[in-house]
């Protein structure tokens, strides 16, 4: 019978939530769906409609300075400190229809200075480059050669766009008399740049902005500079052209856009944005104009007059500043792509009217896509089954995200939104940082604390998609470190029970840097804000933790000064002290009630984590530490504890914590027996959040690095695959016995293989070699065997061979590893053992030629023990011989005294 397996807490990778954007250049496709953009060295192509990464591009070592996107989504241009520029094709992936395919075409070197600014035309084959170095060169994208060089710029080219213009209408005013005295040659390649509509033509022009303010315009058709526009004071970001307007509109960080006459290339309107300006374009028909910049609006403004359009917004922060803003005429919105990494979504519905009003509204954002989440800081599962995750991500607001992709997601609807990871809500009113998060036990309510010294409490309706701020709590006189709820739930016959988003939770305890913790009671109508029912100096030091017991009568505040200490939930005084921690306790966590084993008789148990590096388990009964667990090589961060949820009979485990570290580690713990049952590695970075589905017992951190990694309990598959691996084995090892003992060496040998039992399958071969009546012809000792032998597949086959390799190097077992290998070599040809190489995992690293270095060497001193001891048996023939002569002669001797006489005797026939 096979013996029965332990069980032992798994965890695998299910899913991960990754940066698509960490700043520097982006680009988009012109359907809007396929984003590049840079994240660090690599250059990573994102489909915003799924979420889903497409394609990743390795740096090359140095830092992305420009990217850019082909219109058609064709080629993807990289260039890097390095000075180089790759360009690469895009095509669907063979394996994988939704997954893109790159293939290098080629490495030039644009400039002899980091190329800043990438431009590429409408017709996806031409690129200009813009460099640190002043000069601007045009691409053949395909072909991979320059077309153009042009020198005037004094500064870095900070700005560059492709359009058109008719001939005959364009600052060189040329006629088409001139033209035709052009040689033929130079029309031929010219004609890339010129596009014939009916009786005119078009012309590709090149515009050119640098940090200097001055914009140049290059005509790509005659190789010159036609027109220097100088009336920006400071460097030149954006650049867009109308041809309805016939217009070309500059935007500068001297607070200022200009429209420009394309006819006579002289200003037609200056308009005061007074910001930075780093993106502007014409929007429609070329009427409205959008500009974003550093107060992180997107502002409109009528080209007839340069009024604004837009009401008055007031500016955001300094992370809201606006980088950059996508957009292609036909899509039904414009992306601006923010400094803390944040794409929004602006719906042009309302530029689609009649513009009868002098003002209008804002664009609304309809949807939102977090490049980066930064550092994770906190996250807890909210809503009402917990199919959303909110997250304290090194900033303001609180971040909801989805965890489970929408039925009615349309995948050719070019906004999309609907999918894992994807945005869902923003809570914003802290204006400082938010360190801290707890959500009740519905998953409706979620309290903040915060470094502007204030903690809210928010009430989550997903099912109307409302999120709004309940209360606020100031008091506190320094930054919030920690804040806890109720997570017990009431009795299901309870209007609490029935209708929790009417209810909020009883109380709140916060804990500050101040030194002291704060009981909050919430009632259902709050008109201000909360007013603390108590206040207690708890610690010495910073508070970095707090948690509140399974019945809601005790609370844990853990600090700096290296105590954990137990307080009423009523009064706040303190119950318990525990000490043991050498350094800062960063976090404390009661055992639920579904965490502990029924069956150990505690009262309760609390877990620590602290700067030594080490876990505590305290008994509640008389606050003494029953355990230590060590094992990370940093600072426990964050703890929490699994579901107590026996498998089977076999699970002799105890109530499981899992703990996360600066190691970057994840572990999962036996509180028990004390030993590590899990070890979880996906992070680089500190893993500063952590906590566990309440039913699936799914594992979700997040760390440093912006990953937050979703783990799936896979403990109950593992126990199922090992229990059936070793029923397996067992019947396996039981049908080998069977064959051996019955002499069906045929198939035992074959079974011995693909087991792969090496002493069975030497005791096989023994037997088989040393039988009494071996059959005749038979190489090995029995045809049957032989047959067996001349059949393995390659794979088999070498495993054989690294089987006699070992048993060579034995003096015991070398003679049947030699009589087999003796059959192997005369059943198989050279050509089909030479071509033998070891499969994944199986045999030896290197190859055949050593597995038959190694056999010849032990078989050379086999052979030179056999030659000696022939040499020897020489010795031992003579010397008995001689023993014999001797031995006869004292025969002899020994029988003429026996007859008494004193001489020979000589017998006679």
């Amino acid at each position: 019978m096979a013996q029965r397996a332990s069980v032992k807490t798994t965890y695998a990778v299910g899913r991960t939530l990754q940066p698509i954007y960490a700043g520097g250049s982006v680009a988009l496709s012109a359907d809007g769906h396929i984003f590049a953009a840079c994240l660090g060295e690599d250059a990573l192509l994102t489909d915003l409609t799924t979420g889903k990464e497409l394609a990743r591009v390795e740096g090359d070592g140095e830092t992305i300075t420009a990217l850019s996107l082909t219109p058609d989504a064709s080629h993807l241009v990289v260039c890097s400190r390095s000075l180089s520029m790759r360009i690469y094709s895009v095509a669907p992936s063979a394996s994988d229809d939704t997954l893109l395919q790159l293939e290098l075409l080629r490495t030039l070197r644009p400039h002899t200075s980091p190329v800043v600014t990438l431009a590429i035309d409408q017709t996806s084959t031409l690129v200009a480059t813009g460099g640190a170095d002043g000069i601007v060169k045009v691409w053949d994208i395909r072909g991979g050669y320059a077309t153009h060089t042009f020198h005037g710029h004094g500064g870095v080219v900070s700005a560059l766009h492709f359009f058109r213009v008719e001939v005959g209408q364009d600052e060189g005013g040329l006629s088409e008399k001139s033209k035709k005295r052009k040689r033929r040659s130079r029309q031929e390649e010219d004609s890339i740049f010129e596009v014939a509509t009916g009786a005119t033509s078009l012309e590709y022009r090149l515009a050119s902005g640098a940090e200097d303010g001055k914009i140049r315009i290059w005509n790509l058709h005659k190789r010159s500079g036609a027109k220097v526009l100088d009336s920006h004071m400071s460097v030149v970001r954006a650049l867009d052209f109308s041809p309805q307007l016939d217009a070309l509109v500059s935007g500068s960080r001297d607070k200022t856009l200009i429209i420009w006459d394309a006819q006579k290339w002289k200003p037609k309107r200056t308009i005061a944005a007074l910001e930075s300006i780093e993106s502007a374009g014409f929007l429609g028909d070329g009427q409205l104009i959008f500009s974003g910049g550093e107060n992180g609006r997107v502002r409109l403004w009528a080209s007839a007059t340069g009024g604004e359009l837009t009401t008055e917004q007031g500016p955001g922060n300094e992370t809201d500043a606006i980088v950059d803003i996508l957009h292609y005429e036909f899509l039904p919105y414009l992306i601006s792509v923010h400094a803390d990494q944040v794409l929004n979504y602006h719906s042009l519905q309302a530029t689609n009217l009649p513009l009868v009003e002098e003002t209008m509204d804002p664009l609304p954002i309809f949807r939102r896509v977090s490049g980066t989440h930064d550092d994770v800081i906190d996250l807890a599962y909210v809503g009402s089954d917990k199919a959303l995750l909110a997250l304290a991500t090194n900033s303001e607001a609180i971040r909801i995200v989805s965890l489970k992709a929408l039925e009615s997601a349309d995948a050719s609807n070019s906004t999309g939104g609907k999918y894992f990871g994807a945005d869902v809500a923003l809570l914003q009113g802290h204006e400082d940082i938010i360190i801290c998060l707890d959500v009740d036990w519905s998953g409706h309510w979620l309290a903040t604390g915060a470094k502007d010294n204030t903690a809210r409490l928010w009430r989550l309706d997903s099912q109307n998609n409302s999120y709004t701020c309940f209360a606020t709590m100031t008091g506190h006189a320094e930054s919030l470190g920690a804040i806890a709820l109720p997570h017990t739930p009431p009795p299901q016959s309870s209007p609490e029970f029935e209708d929790p988003l009417s209810h909020p939770p009883r109380f709140i305890i916060s804990g500050s840097q101040d030194r002291t913790v704060k009981r909050w009671d919430v009632s259902k109508e709050v008109k201000k804000g909360l007013r603390a029912k108590y206040t207690r100096k708890a610690h010495d030091k910073d508070i970095n933790a707090i948690d509140i017991d399974p019945s809601g009568t005790l609370f844990a505040s853990a600090s700096q000064d290296r105590t954990v200490k137990i307080h009423s939930a009523t009064e706040g005084e303190a119950v318990g002290v525990l000490r043991g921690h050498r350094r800062g306790v960063w976090t404390v966590k009661f055992a639920p009630k579904d965490s502990q084993n029924p069956s150990s008789g505690a009262k309760g148990l609390i877990a620590t984590g602290s700067g030594d590096k080490t876990v505590k388990i305290w008994s509640l009964s008389d606050y003494s530490c029953l355990l230590t667990l060590e094992g990370h090589s940093n600072s426990v961060l964050k703890l929490a504890w699994l579901p107590y949820r026996p498998i089977d009979a076999r699970d002799k485990r105890g109530p499981q914590l899992a703990s996360a570290a600066g190691d970057g580690l994840v572990k999962v713990w036996d509180t028990s027996s004390g030993d590590t049952m899990s070890t979880l590695d996906n992070h680089t970075d500190r893993v500063w959040a952590l906590t566990v589905h309440p039913t699936t017992n799914a594992l979700v951190s997040g760390g440093g690095d912006s990953v937050i990694t979703f783990w799936d309990d896979t403990t109950s598959a593992t126990l199922e695959a090992a229990t059936t691996a070793e029923t397996e084995r067992v019947e396996l090892d039981q049908k080998l016995q069977n064959f051996a003992y019955a002499g069906s060496y045929r198939e035992a040998i074959t079974l011995a293989l693909q087991m792969d039992q090496p002493a069975r399958l030497f005791s096989l071969f023994k037997t088989v070699v040393e039988t009494e009546k071996p059959d005749d012809d038979a190489l090995s000792g029995l045809l049957a065997v032989d047959e067996v032998l001349a059949n393995l597949s390659d794979e088999q086959l070498y495993k054989l061979l690294l089987r006699l390799r070992d048993w060579n190097t034995n003096v015991r077992c070398a003679p049947v590893a030699q009589k087999i290998l003796w059959t192997i070599v005369k059943t198989y040809p050279a050509s089909r053992l030479a071509g033998l190489k070891p499969a994944g995992k199986i045999g030896a690293k290197g190859s055949l030629k050593d597995i038959l270095d190694a056999i010849k060497a032990y078989s050379e001193r086999h052979y030179k023990r056999i030659e000696e001891l022939v040499d020897e048996s020489y010795l031992l023939d003579f010397t008995l011989r001689e023993m014999d002569e001797v031995a006869d002669v004292r025969a002899l001797t020994n029988g003429t005294s026996r007859l008494d006489l004193n001489q020979d005797v000589v017998m006679v026939d």
